[in-house]
């Protein structure tokens, strides 16, 4: 009933990874047909060449200036921003000290080329005064007498005193519906004028009181009325770190103070900026202690995506201009590709030859097995690079090449524990059963720190070694599947046949061939494993290493019992005489 069960669940494994590939490849042609991707693995900047931009820095300050630490920053945001994008291998650096040059596969498209170009300035200011976007007329424009004059000090970003005859005066002429393009280069310390992005309406803003670095995170979403209940709109979620929280608690109580007065007070608004201009001006309708916004309005999906990339992975201290773009090469070549490719064919027959001489007809298992996981890791990095733009760099190459020793362990790890089994004097079935139960642990912990390996090198890492580190991983879940779904279920099946259950002698499971000599102990009596070759070694090796330790109790009954047998029959005369004292006695 047991070996039953055990060949159906071989079955059902074999069937779920059957019905893995054919699902992941009907996907493949479905992509590669219906949806534009490729049939292929999608190759890295060294293998297929790509598009190079060397980024002009603007800078926003004004004085010209750039330093080491800001171009620093500028490389290290625009690479998380340009992975974050799906783009994989692609190469950031410095030119001239000034410069930052992007190298990336393929043919970037123009939102990619707008993510790497902004600067993402984000920036949070109170409103002060909004109108309609247009100039207002000139005689209808407040007169030199009647302009604000500021009575102090401002004492918060909502005070009026920030307003002054000049502010007011720009404010007036400023037409946003003409011109609604964007300042950046406001001043952050001072009140200002800016226009919606849609340019319909404008606004005086007191100073920046939060910016785009308090931000921790970003993401997207559908927006929620209070009932929570989907509003059908796209937002992008705000989280602020804990030291704007608290100032961001303090904003919005104040702001919730005019709107508890007059609702449609503009000083109960909060301006979102981006790169100078007002995305949003909402209004606090409650206190937000948990430093938890979103950001509403005519959002797509796309709209709203883009921007919490951009806030996600930071603020740029500088912004850029496409000085130049064109298409490169491959550094390396199809010359290299073709050697990589030969150099896993080399190793992979190397490790067929292995295994067929090692393990005679067993070793088709290993060959099939590698085969399948061969096809399994093919059809993920191709759907990877459909799904997320995964590119399969050199490194990767080397990466799947180091793979196939590092599967073949796996095999030989299990193989060589049902030997063990067979040189106990086990059967074929039962060697199987065993092995897998003692194999697997071994499996778990070796994949275990394969995959721990490839996960800290992919994090600690940048460029093509992350390819590799992410390759290498890939193969020990896909290893991991092999040899759960198919090496051991057709193990279990193939243990059941005439000619490995049998252990023929090119099946790779001859007991003789290992070591085990049967003894004859006579009809109906069944050889004990203790007294197998291997057995018996491991107890006299044992013995020459403690030769005082006592004897166990079934050591000696075995001694015992080994004495009796070996002992000749004694002659009744003999056995009549041997006590005569006894016999007297009696």
């Amino acid at each position: 009933m047991a070996r039953k069960k055990r060949t159906s669940s071989a079955r059902k494994a074999l069937l779920l990874l059957t019905a893995i590939v054919v699902v992941l490849g009907g996907v493949i042609g479905l992509s590669a047909t219906k949806l534009g991707g490729s049939a292929s693995p999608q190759l890295a900047l060294d293998l297929s060449g790509g598009t190079e931009m060397i980024l002009s820095p603007k800078v926003t300050n004004g004085d010209g200036d750039i330093s080491k630490d800001q171009l620093d920053q500028a490389v290290d945001i625009i690479r998380q921003r340009v992975d974050g994008a799906g783009v994989s291998e692609a190469e950031v650096s410095t030119q001239s000290g000034r410069n930052v040059v992007v190298s990336m596969p393929g043919t970037p498209s123009q939102e990619t080329r707008d993510l790497i170009q902004a600067s993402a300035q984000m920036s949070f200011r109170s409103v002060l005064m909004q109108g309609d976007g247009g100039a207002v007329p000139e005689d209808q424009r407040t007169a030199d007498a009647d302009l604000p004059h500021p009575n102090g000090e401002p004492q918060n970003g909502s005070d009026s005193n920030w307003i002054t005859g000049d502010l007011q005066k720009q404010y007036e002429q400023r037409d946003c519906k003409a011109n609604p393009g964007k300042d950046d280069q406001l001043d952050p310390d001072k009140a200002v004028v800016a226009c919606s992005e849609d340019g319909q309406q404008k606004y005086i803003l007191g100073p920046v009181e939060l910016n785009g670095s308090d931000i921790k995170t970003a993401d997207y979403s559908q927006a929620e009325s209070g009932g929570g209940v989907s509003t059908g709109q796209w937002g992008v979620n705000i989280t602020f770190n804990d030291h704007a929280k608290n100032v961001f608690k303090d904003v919005t109580q104040r702001l919730y103070g005019f709107y508890g007065k007059n609702q449609e007070d503009p000083k109960a608004s909060f301006a979102i900026m981006l790169d100078g201009g007002v995305l949003q001006a909402p209004r606090a309708q409650n206190v937000i202690a948990d430093g938890k916004a979103q950001i509403t309005g005519d959002f797509s999906e796309d709209d709203a995506k883009g921007l919490s990339e951009q806030l996600k992975y930071g603020a740029l201290p500088i912004s850029f201009d496409i000085q130049s773009e064109q298409q490169i090469s491959a550094t390396l070549g199809t010359d290299q590709l073709q050697m990589g490719i030969i150099a896993g064919i080399i190793g992979l027959l190397l490790v067929c030859v292995y295994s067929l001489f090692q393990y005679r007809l067993l070793g088709f298992v290993t060959i099939a097995s590698l085969l399948v996981a061969g096809v399994v890791t093919y059809e993920a990095i191709t759907l990877l690079g459909w799904g997320v733009n995964y590119r399969l760099s050199l490194a990767g190459v080397a990466g799947l090449i180091v793979a196939i020793g590092q599967t073949a362990d796996s095999f030989i790890v299990y193989f060589e524990r049902i030997r063990d089994g067979l040189r106990d004097g086990r059967s074929v079935p039962s060697a199987v059963d065993h092995g897998w139960m003692r194999a697997r642990r071994t499996i778990w912990a070796s994949k275990g720190v394969n995959l721990l390996a490839a996960v800290v090198l992919y994090f600690v890492a940048v460029g093509n070694v992350r390819g590799f580190a992410f390759t290498l991983g890939l193969t020990a879940i896909a290893d991991l599947m092999v040899i759960f779904w198919f090496t051991h279920p057709v193990m279990v099946m193939l243990s059941r046949t005439k000619f490995f259950g049998e252990g023929h002698k090119l099946s790779g499971l001859d007991a003789r061939a290992l070591g085990y000599v049967p003894l004859y102990r006579g009809a109906g009596r069944l050889r004990d494993p203790e007294d197998s070759p291997r057995a018996r070694k491991r107890r006299s090796d044992h013995d020459e290493d403690s030769e005082d330790r006592p004897m166990t109790i079934a050591e000696r009954r075995r001694a015992e019992a080994l004495e009796s047998r070996n002992k000749p029959p004694q002659d009744p005369e003999e056995q009549s005489g041997q006590n005569p004292e006894g016999a007297d006695n009696a």
